[in-house]
């Protein structure tokens, strides 16, 4: 008796449904566990674990926050670079900003409400100003030049105007005729960065406004080419995991972290050059200090009493 074609077909079906369940479900995943299990896998594939006093403080692989439940650095910690995972990284939310160079202009708050302490939640802050923050703040926190160009000195905003008027035939305005201080909000700040701009008083952003029919001028202002506060001190990683400073950012928080244990700044300094990793293969990446592995080391040897 000859079976019918759909019943043969079906039968395949269910074949391959084992053969694939077999090799995928269980023999593939069995090897790739029994791999990780080699001598120099095991730890990485276990997630990497560090442990201090008997107890999992954090993985090595994965960044974390040095501060207080209020979001405050912790003096005495070297602090990590930002994250923009989640609430600051979450591996389960990993990634990045999204927001590009040509992030520049804020969408700023309703005065009303920031008066009273309340948060509008259709503001929006531009990767400038973001960066902007991040410098003054670093710079505030280890004593260092928080300025860094387009960035404002007192508001530390992005230093952006929008310049009405008529146009030439390369896009910019020569003669004009109004200029606003677009990240800079009136009732916020006392007087915009710069007073004046081709000739024209230049006036605070006031909120509500729509500035976007002038030309969008970023201004550099007289901050150093290199800032003294590195690249990696403001911005997040693509993952939002990196785990890493650079020994540039180290640099700037030897000082602090030393005054905090009353140790030897020489010797934090040592300190940081032994947990300096150079570069892959000696040519992949650039140095970088684990943070987490740094901090550890110095609760070892310079634990605050």
């Amino acid at each position: 008796m000859r079976i019918p074609s759909w019943i043969r077909q079906h039968l395949a079906a269910v074949r391959a449904l084992l053969v694939l369940t077999v090799v995928l479900g269980v023999a593939y995943p069995l090897a790739v566990w029994a791999v990780a299990q080699l001598p120099g896998l095991r730890a990485h594939a276990e997630g990497s674990y560090v442990s201090a006093g008997g107890r999992k403080v954090g993985s090595s692989l994965i960044g974390q926050s040095f501060t207080d439940k209020q979001g405050v650095p912790i003096a005495k910690y070297f602090q990590s670079r930002p994250s923009a995972a989640g609430d600051g990284y979450d591996p389960t939310a990993s990634g990045a900003s999204n927001l590009g160079p040509e992030s520049i202009v804020d969408t700023l708050p309703d005065p009303k409400l920031v008066a009273v302490g309340k948060t509008d939640g259709n503001a929006k802050t531009s990767l400038l100003t973001t960066v902007c923050a991040r410098s003054a703040a670093v710079g505030k926190l280890d004593g260092v030049d928080g300025g860094r160009p387009f960035c404002t000195k007192d508001s530390a905003v992005g230093a952006v105007l929008a310049v009405f008027g008529d146009r030439d035939r390369q896009g910019r305005v020569p003669h004009p005729t109004r200029v606003v201080s677009v990240n800079e909000e009136a009732g916020v700040v006392k007087a915009p960065f710069v007073a004046t701009y081709g000739g024209v008083k230049v006036e605070l952003a006031k909120y509500g406004e729509d500035y976007s029919k002038g030309l969008i001028v970023p201004v550099r202002g007289d901050a150093p080419a290199r800032p003294a506060v590195p690249a990696d001190a403001v911005t997040a990683s693509g993952s939002g995991l990196d785990p890493h400073i650079s020994p540039a950012y180290a640099k700037i928080q030897v000082k602090r972290v030393a005054e905090a244990r009353h140790a030897d700044p020489a010797a934090v300094a040592g300190l940081v050059a032994k947990h300096t990793t150079g570069r892959d293969l000696g040519f992949l990446g650039e140095p970088r200090v684990n943070v987490l592995d740094l901090n550890l080391a110095l609760d070892r040897q310079y634990p605050v009493r």
